[in-house]
């Protein structure tokens, strides 16, 4: 099997080629968020759902191009992405709280050992070789195009805060591009399993980018601009043998914000959030 078959048009190959430079660049986005974790030695409120669905999209990719010889151009990308995913997990593993580990081994045994394993045995063992391929590219188009509809809820928070400040304007056009290159790899190949979940993710890379030229003017919403309440408790009150003449003393007591949120749930304000980077493909 060659490892870049460009088939019987030259634009095979320019599609491949563009699809897989963007998608390096997707799959490197992360690398100031590890740094930043690395450097406080602290997760401070991201999830691992993102890292953990990006290297199960990878491997699903990698095995569709392991029993599809036409679309061996995805071997590369998908292998470096599965690579630089066990990093991100791996270095989250270190600096998470026991909680947000024991959620991410949860994850990891459901998702990849399970979900996974699950796949290969019945594409490898049930589905006989000849239907393989349209099989395991069925499972890549569906989990495509739930990747590329997951930022919805990130357009929906734009327009209702009418800030950009969670959806980066270069991440946009990375995925935008490689939905391009790899919808133009899919089609001339007529290989509809990496043709179709692209153009849903050009149809949604090209509306961020609208919203963002849009909103881009429009003055972000920050921690700064939102006072947070603050819980206060009445020493006197708390006194069983109170002066008779109390002066009241009111301490502030430190809390979390209301949109802090801990790895139990939601993210915090600007932390966690934003254009999932798994790269459908």
């Amino acid at each position: 099997m060659a490892i870049f078959a460009i088939g019987q048009h030259p634009w095979v190959f320019v599609g491949g080629l563009l699809g897989n430079l963007m998608s390096f660049l997707v799959y490197l986005a992360p690398i100031p968020t590890f740094a930043r974790i690395i450097r406080k030695k602290n997760t401070e409120g991201f999830h691992s759902v993102p890292y953990v669905i990006a290297l199960f999209s990878a491997m699903l990719w990698m095995y569709y191009a392991l029993v599809n010889s036409s679309a061996s151009f995805l071997l590369i990308v998908n292998g470096f992405g599965c690579f630089i995913e066990i990093v991100y997990i791996t270095i989250f593993f270190i600096y998470a709280p026991r909680q947000a580990r024991l959620f991410t081994i949860r994850l990891i045994l459901l998702v990849i050992v399970g979900g996974f394993c699950m796949i290969l045995l019945v594409c490898n063992f049930i589905i006989k070789k000849p239907h393989r391929a349209k099989a395991v590219g069925w499972v890549c188009l569906l989990f495509a195009v739930s990747v590329f509809a997951a930022p919805l809820s990130i357009m929906r928070k734009v327009i209702k805060t009418k800030s950009v400040e969670f959806m980066p304007l270069p991440l946009s056009i990375c995925l935008t591009l490689s939905a391009v290159g790899w919808f133009l790899y899919g089609i001339l190949q007529l290989d509809y399993y990496i043709a179709l979940p692209n153009t849903l993710g050009f149809a949604f890379g090209m509306i961020q980018i609208v919203l963002w030229v849009l909103y881009r003017k429009t003055t972000p919403v920050t921690k700064k601009q939102q006072k947070q309440p603050e819980q206060v408790i009445d020493i006197v009150s708390l006194n069983p043998n109170p002066n008779p003449n109390p002066t009241p003393e009111v301490y502030p007591v430190a809390t979390v914000p209301a949109n802090c949120v801990g790895n139990d749930g939601n993210a915090r304000n600007g932390i966690g959030t934003g254009t999932s980077h798994a790269v459908a493909v």
